[in-house]
């Protein structure tokens, strides 16, 4: 299988995030409630969200030079993601206010770790194709990896996808939230991360089986991306390209919270390819960086730290030696 990704020199290290920034409000309770009903739970958590700012986050821990470019309010929640972002190394130079509310997504969490999550896109959907220019124009030739997501409006998703591309940058794509797309964007990427509801919404493909995960898999393939992840949570993941398919398996956890698990992974995943890993290895290491985020709650507090990820990979490495 062909798991050379194109790119810059391999000192062009750096990783540039463009997509949302929220404010989490998160709640955990035993179950979630039934429609019309008041549901006492048991904890709330008040923290930076949105797929594009825990991506970042994610990048930094793993240890990538990470640029963020997106839209926050001028309200009580923009200094707090402000800082939030820079507390994890995250360039917030092209991070921009604009006159309104920031994005907020409330969550809901049940026992079991699962959850469901309402996100209000707000100052997101303000991010320009200017912004998203300056951007590239100051970063290009210090970043190896765009990464980006569905969050903000898909024309400047497309916009900065196109700019990546004919800049040679690797281009990764979280489609979430999943909706319908373009079709001409699927060329121009190089690695595309669905879940499978994910890849569900966008191949009509019922992913429920390993074998169902691969065929939406070609579904991206046979339409120019080149290479696709499909994620499936405890059941590992099928990475498809041209040239085959390959299995990767999950790391065995206890589930506490789900939130960010997929961003963990992401942000990990780009980290480790503008840091000159090759696609498996850098598969590897972000299913233990989303391994780690679901034992813990909340979205950005749970992303974890590289030398924990480190930890993970190690005992699942002793493990798989002691049961030979």
């Amino acid at each position: 299988m062909s798991t050379q990704i194109p790119g810059p020199p391999q000192d062009a290290a750096g990783v540039l995030v463009i997509g949302s920034v929220t404010m989490d409000v998160t709640t955990f309770s035993s179950r979630l409630p039934r429609p019309g009903e008041t549901f006492l739970g048991n904890a709330f958590t008040l923290v930076l969200g949105g797929k594009g700012a825990n991506q970042a986050v994610a990048a930094g821990r793993a240890g990538a030079p990470v640029r963020f470019v997106g839209c926050v309010g001028d309200d009580l929640f923009a200094p707090l993601v402000r800082q939030a972002l820079t507390d994890a190394d995250v360039d917030v130079s092209h991070l921009r206010e604009v006159s309104g509310q920031t994005g907020v997504a409330h969550i809901r969490v049940d026992a079991s770790g699962e959850n469901d999550i309402v996100m209000v896109p707000l100052a997101n959907a303000e991010i320009t194709t200017e912004q998203i220019d300056a951007a590239f124009a100051e970063f290009t030739p210090t970043s190896r990896v765009l990464l980006t997501q569905l969050e903000i409006p898909f024309a400047r998703t497309m916009h900065a996808i196109r700019r990546a591309h004919d800049a040679g940058l690797t281009v990764v794509l979280d489609p979430a939230p999943a909706h319908d797309l373009d079709e001409s964007i699927w060329p121009l990427v190089d690695v595309v991360t669905p879940n499978e509801t994910e890849a569900s919404l966008l191949t009509g493909i019922e992913v429920d089986s390993r074998e169902t995960a691969v065929r939406a898999g070609q579904w991206f393939v046979d339409r120019g991306v080149g290479q696709a992840l499909v994620t499936m949570a405890a059941a590992g993941s099928v990475l498809v390209d041209a040239d085959g398919v390959q299995d990767v398996p999950a790391h065995p956890v206890e589930v506490v919270d789900t939130t960010a698990a997929g961003d963990a992974f992401a942000g990990y995943l780009a980290a480790s390819l503008a840091g000159g890993d090759e696609l498996p290895a850098a598969i590897d290491r972000a299913a233990a960086a989303g391994a780690v985020a679901v034992t813990r709650r909340g979205a950005s507090p749970s992303i974890p730290r590289a030398d924990e990820v480190a930890a993970t990979l190690a005992a699942t490495a002793q493990g798989d030696s002691a049961q030979r």
